[in-house]
């Protein structure tokens, strides 16, 4: 079900502590190691487990182990700065289409944009690949990119997009497709009950607007809330509910400041604008955001995990049932590198990548 009506949200600016947040019995496995920069992880119905590379290759894990070689078939990725190839998601009805869809940097260095093809797993490659959206317009930025995704409830797919860091004013602007969250039909049309479709000068893929670099995407299927994540300047991460036609603030109303230190906005809030759930100062650089369900770790079932570039850890969001934050902690302190993805497996069990050259993919489990 899609909100009209903005909700305004209080930020969590300071750090909260959340009691026991570890379970006292977990096991941590490094299930793949020698990964250049891993992205992404998708679950297939058959236990299989993708993988994407930043450098451009998608890769299977299978009986625990990853298999050598790459998937054919892929798209040539702008692999620049923060380019490459981004997110993999399953259709919702992939045990009987096959189709999984991807997101990437593609262009060159003056004209580059996230892009999304749509394609069929056919044993070890992608068939009918179809490039079904590009962000317009192109940028001359290596940065900024966005580019997590995430099924709908209803079908729809949302794609998050960067405003490309020298560009944030496109943010705010509706049309333009920078610093938003797109919805599509699962073919790459508009939905027509899009919040944006008939108004003159808006463009009619837009969900929401005012984001900086989103990085993180998860959907409640329970609650039917969207959480959306993204970067701050230097300070001001956010956790956001998504509402349908709802402006996030960006760069209009900020907690961090420029990385030299001045000023990004005289305004924290901004009325008519949705304030964040949670903002860290300083930032973490958060990536990778999941919702807890499962059978495993039955005390944080509806929380969030979050993971950290800068921070360099995973921290737990604990919210109550009404989606307000209640605490933040670390948890799993032997992960303390760079962690680019955060991923609830079907069986419960919480998956982890590390961005490195040799990127790992770690599974944490209990039982």
């Amino acid at each position: 079900m899609l909100m009209r009506k903005p909700i305004l949200l209080l930020a969590l600016v300071a750090p909260l502590l959340v009691g026991g947040t570890t379970p006292t019995a977990y096991r941590l496995q490094t299930v793949a190691t020698g990964l250049d920069h891993p992205w992404s992880l998708a679950f297939l119905p058959d236990g299989r487990v993708l993988v994407t590379e930043r450098a451009g290759r998608l890769r299977i894990i299978a009986g625990g182990k990853l298999l050598p070689g790459a998937i054919g078939g892929l798209p040539v990725v702008y692999n620049e700065g923060q380019g490459g190839l981004f997110d993999v998601v399953l259709h919702p009805k992939f045990a009987s289409n096959r189709l999984l869809y991807l997101s990437f940097a593609g262009g060159s260095e003056r004209a580059n944009a996230t892009r999304i093809v749509r394609a069929r797993l056919d044993g070890s490659t992608l068939t009918a690949a179809r490039e079904i959206f590009r962000v317009r317009p192109d940028k001359a930025s290596d940065q900024h990119f966005g580019g997590r995704m995430a099924f709908l409830g209803d079908g729809t797919l949302l794609i998050t997009t960067g405003e490309g860091f020298v560009y944030r004013e496109a943010a705010q602007q509706l049309g333009s497709q920078l610093g938003k969250v797109i919805r599509l039909n699962d073919d790459g049309s508009i939905p027509a009950n899009n919040p944006f479709v008939g108004r003159a000068g808006a463009d009619p893929a837009v969900f929401s607007w005012g984001h900086r670099n989103p990085q993180g995407l998860a959907y409640d299927p329970v609650t039917g809330r969207i959480y959306e994540q993204e970067h701050g300047p230097k300070g001001g991460d956010e956790i956001n509910i998504l509402a349908a036609g709802a402006n996030y603030g960006w760069p209009r109303a900020s907690f961090g400041v420029n990385y030299d230190g001045t000023s990004v906005s005289p305004n924290k809030r901004v009325a008519g604008m949705v304030d964040a759930i949670t903002v860290w100062v300083p930032s973490i650089a958060p990536s990778g955001l999941a919702v807890v369900q499962g059978p495993m770790f039955p005390a944080w079932r509806g929380d969030l995990l979050v993971g950290a570039l800068a921070g360099a850890q995973v921290q737990r969001v604990a919210l109550d049932a009404a989606g307000k934050v209640v605490g933040r902690s670390r948890v799993f302190p032997e992960i303390d590198t760079r962690v680019r993805d955060v991923r609830v497996a079907p069986d419960g069990a919480i998956w982890v990548t590390t961005d490195e050259d040799d990127g790992r993919v770690i599974r944490i489990s209990t039982g």
